[in-house]
């Protein structure tokens, strides 16, 4: 209870600045998520529709994931040098894994009985994509995406060794503080609210935007009805 009582008295005191470090952590995992959904979505559609190379792009996203996160924030900072810009980019890199791999996978998993169909009423390429594969593959690819935000949410906190802010600077003076749990709390319980509330925001959006499953069943009795 004493410590609980420290952590609300350090907020009351605090306020503005866990707020400040709180929506600068997450715009550093927003911006670093939708950099990588702009180039990973077409990255997983264009290997999904050329198979042979899913396996090279899917393997170096893999590598990219495996690198140490400390280590990848030094490596960035001797080219990008200190501050946010290295932290989003290196959340940028840790989001391409989930979001590639999902969009490959939802595409692959589009029924073909459904893409034959469309081809048979006279689509393109292109309207084959935008009006059938990617309405029915969108729940994975939304997966993808929460996935890839919460990861980024973790990771983001380390960037106050580079100076980038967030609430991992509230956490690094916890730690150097001689009696510092209840700071170390006041910046991890932010954190874990935030994945919380992103994953909640982000299943809201996709239930918004995914067919559901009446549309999917329309869609395969149309299919039927046209073969």
């Amino acid at each position: 209870m004493e410590t609980l009582r420290e952590v609300l008295y350090y907020y009351s005191e605090n306020g503005w600045y866990v707020w400040d470090q709180f929506f600068r952590q997450f715009l550093m995992s927003a911006y670093g998520v939708l950099f990588a959904a702009i180039v990973g979505i077409p990255i997983g559609i264009f290997i999904a529709h050329h198979n042979r190379l899913s396996p090279w792009v899917l393997s170096l996203a893999n590598i990219i994931q495996t690198i140490p996160s400390l280590a990848m924030l030094a490596v960035l900072m001797l080219v990008m040098g200190l501050g946010p810009n290295t932290v989003v980019f290196s959340l940028f890199l840790y989001s391409l894994l989930p979001i590639i791999k999902n969009t490959y996978t939802g595409i692959r998993n589009v029924d073909h009985a459904l893409l034959e169909s469309g081809k048979g009423m006279g689509m393109t390429k292109f309207q084959v994509l935008r009006m059938v594969e990617l309405p029915l593959s969108l729940s994975v690819i939304m997966a993808g995406l929460r996935t890839a935000l919460i990861i980024t949410i973790g990771v983001a906190t380390i960037g106050t060794f580079i100076g980038a802010g967030g609430l991992g600077d509230i956490i690094l003076r916890g730690t150097n503080a001689s009696n510092g749990t209840a700071i170390i709390l006041a910046g991890a319980i932010p954190t874990a609210l935030m994945a919380i509330i992103a994953d909640f925001l982000m299943g809201w959006l996709e239930k918004k935007l995914v067919p559901g499953r009446k549309k999917k069943k329309a869609w395969g009795t149309s299919a039927e009805k046209i073969v």
